[in-house]
């Protein structure tokens, strides 16, 4: 018997938004070069094909010093830039000199690859406290699942990045007092190592082969907990694989193609509210909606997979269910307002969570958390109004016990997949999840 692990519902595009007993706080209007678009692209039109969400400041204070950090592009592209941003910084950053180039292994990049970065022009620039920094186009021919590395030298004082922690990617640095190595191609100055990505928050190309952007947008399982440094084995990373496989298959048969570009932003820990105790210690859903997808180029699908954080910090069936609620309306209502085409939203089941016993600041999970992770789910399925739904709870359950993960696919924290959990995940969602229709 066929399983199928997703549902396609048909709804009706919503423009306005209607929030009522809950909260939303710091939702800012976006200048307007951080505006997304939205719908399949057009030819010359920017395309997000990698991206990651800032977090916090992070305590590593950088001196003189040239980080350069890694970026897997999921589409190919002929043009590249850069988005830099300083979300959480309270300080301009200086950007003495960046570097785009092929990385090979570790810090080394292809011999010959370097492409020097402007900004308006200029080699080096500011970035503003909590503000948004674009390089200039630079033409450089990238392949889909291609690394690059985009090299920062950071002419400052004891600086702190702007971070994304938890990148499950390792990216490089000199010590500080390195000075400028953007152009150096060899390992030799970048002795240090980190797995946060510091400041850059996506890369864009311009690709003939494209046909949108994917947001996964979610928490820690989206982004990757459980998973292996430098594997690229979230499940965000093996769909990537399998729309790219899709892709030169359909080349090859003579088909014409393209290709969906897919970009990972997951925060560990993260609330669809802020009303949830203890308090989330990372900023929720519905407040970095616009930052983290919104703000991207060629937005098609926005895949939405969060929740069970609520749960766990006593959140309440009302409150999540309100908040998704929001998100799906907000993003429908930013593709209308575009003038572009609306995405495609599409709903996550939320995964079982074993029972643990309350700690200091982890009010644990407890049977009537799983009720309502329970209901939260059959909301999800049939009411909430989602293009499409993903059944992730479905994929990962135990048969004879549904609210625990299946022994093989569990962590061993009883909250995370394991690498084998999200190779199914990432295997069992159907391409045709996503359609064929231009969105």
């Amino acid at each position: 018997m066929t399983q199928h692990w997703w549902t396609r519902v048909t709804v009706g595009c919503t423009t306005g938004l209607a929030i009522t007993g809950m909260t939303i706080v710091g939702v800012v209007a976006q200048p307007a070069a951080n505006r997304g678009t939205f719908g399949a692209p057009g030819a010359g039109a920017w395309v997000t094909a990698w991206a990651t969400s800032q977090q916090a400041l992070g305590d590593t204070a950088v001196t003189n010093a040239t980080v350069r950090l890694i970026a897997r592009v999921t589409i190919p592209g002929e043009t590249v830039r850069i988005r830099l941003d300083n979300g959480y910084g309270a300080d301009s950053v200086r950007i003495g000199r960046a570097a785009l180039a092929y990385r090979v292994q570790g810090p080394l990049v292809a011999a010959g690859s370097t492409k020097p970065l402007t900004f308006g022009g200029a080699v080096d620039a500011i970035l503003p406290p909590g503000g948004t920094l674009w390089s200039d186009p630079v033409a450089m021919p990238v392949l889909a699942q291609q690394d690059l590395a985009i090299s920062l030298f950071i002419p400052g004082q004891n600086v702190r990045p702007s971070q994304h922690t938890n990148a499950v990617v390792t990216s490089y640095r000199t010590p500080n007092g390195g000075g400028d190595r953007t152009a150096d191609e060899s390992r030799a100055p970048f002795t240090e190592t980190l797995t946060a990505t510091w400041w850059l928050k996506s890369v864009e190309v311009q690709s003939s082969a494209a046909a949108g952007t994917i947001v996964a947008f979610g928490d820690s399982i989206t982004d990757g907990t459980c998973t292996m440094l430098d594997a690229h084995d979230r499940w965000v990373d093996v769909l990537s694989v399998r729309l790219g496989l899709d892709y030169d298959a359909a080349l090859r048969a003579g088909r014409p193609a393209k290709l969906k570009a897919i970009i990972n932003e997951g925060i560990g820990g993260n609330t669809v509210t802020r009303e949830v105790q203890p308090l989330p210690d990372s900023t929720p859903a519905v407040e970095r909606l616009e930052r983290d997808v919104l703000s991207h180029h060629g937005i098609t699908d926005v895949i939405v997979f969060i929740g069970t954080n609520d749960l766990r910090r006593e959140g309440t069936v009302a409150q999540i269910t309100t908040g998704l609620s929001a998100i799906i309306s907000r993003i429908r209502a930013a593709g209308t307002a575009s003038g572009g085409t609306p995405p495609r939203v599409v709903g996550v089941t939320m995964i079982p969570r074993h029972n643990v016993a309350p700690s200091p600041n982890n009010t644990g999970w407890n049977d009537e958390k799983s009720r309502r992770r329970r209901e939260v789910n059959e909301w999800i399925r049939t009411k909430a109004g989602f293009d499409a739904v993903l059944d992730f709870d479905a994929m990962v359950r135990d048969a004879k016990q549904p609210d625990l993960i299946q022994p093989p696919l569990n962590c061993g924290d009883g909250i995370h997949p394991s690498p084998a959990g999200y190779y199914t995940i990432g295997r069992a969602i159907p391409l045709a999840a996503f359609g064929s229709d231009g969105r």
